[in-house]
């Protein structure tokens, strides 16, 4: 197997620190913040990160298939959770040491309880506003009550890690994407 040639493209307005692990073929989008200690591997296909997207520490985010991993905008990968879904919509939260399968699809307004294991051994597609939760992985759908609130919260907690994270941690510096 050929060695993974590291390639990444940061936006200038992203928040990546430096003690994050990057390898191999990566976009990181505008106002995106990633914490230390976060792995991204893109092995044989390569990621590509939206706008606006929290990845907390200890995140781990693999693409293991040869199409591009697109993950949406305003996502949040909360600490220690797993990401290995080729798709991953806007508005997803995937809770604190959570883990999705590479044969999952995202869509958009998904919510991941916090300890969630899904795997399926076929490909699957989660429908909007699908909320996963409990050891047995069961399902609802969410109607999607508070979701303005839920947005405008997340956006002040990404306004807050823009000024603190510069503040205690050394930053990768971005490059400007066309």
């Amino acid at each position: 197997m050929a060695p993974i040639k590291d390639k990444f493209s940061i936006h200038t307005k992203a928040v990546v620190c430096q003690d994050v692990d990057l390898r191999g073929d990566i976009t990181i989008g505008s106002g995106t913040i990633v914490h230390p200690k976060v792995t991204i591997f893109a092995i044989t296909g390569p990621i590509v990160i939206g706008s606006g997207n929290i990845i907390e520490e200890g995140a781990i985010i693999i693409n293991r298939k040869k199409e591009t991993m697109r993950i949406g905008d305003d996502n949040l990968f909360e600490i220690g959770s797993r990401v290995e879904s080729p798709a991953v919509g806007s508005f997803n939260t995937i809770g604190t040491r959570a883990r999705v399968h590479y044969t999952i699809r995202m869509t958009s307004n998904c919510t991941l309880g916090p300890g969630v294991l899904l795997v399926t051994a076929e490909e699957e597609t989660l429908p909007d506003y699908t909320v996963v939760y409990g050891p047995d992985a069961e399902r609802r759908i969410w109607s999607g009550r508070g979701q303005i609130q839920e947005m405008d919260l997340r956006r002040k907690h990404a306004e807050y890690l823009r000024e603190t994270i510069p503040k205690f941690n050394r930053l990768r510096k971005g490059e400007e994407t066309v």
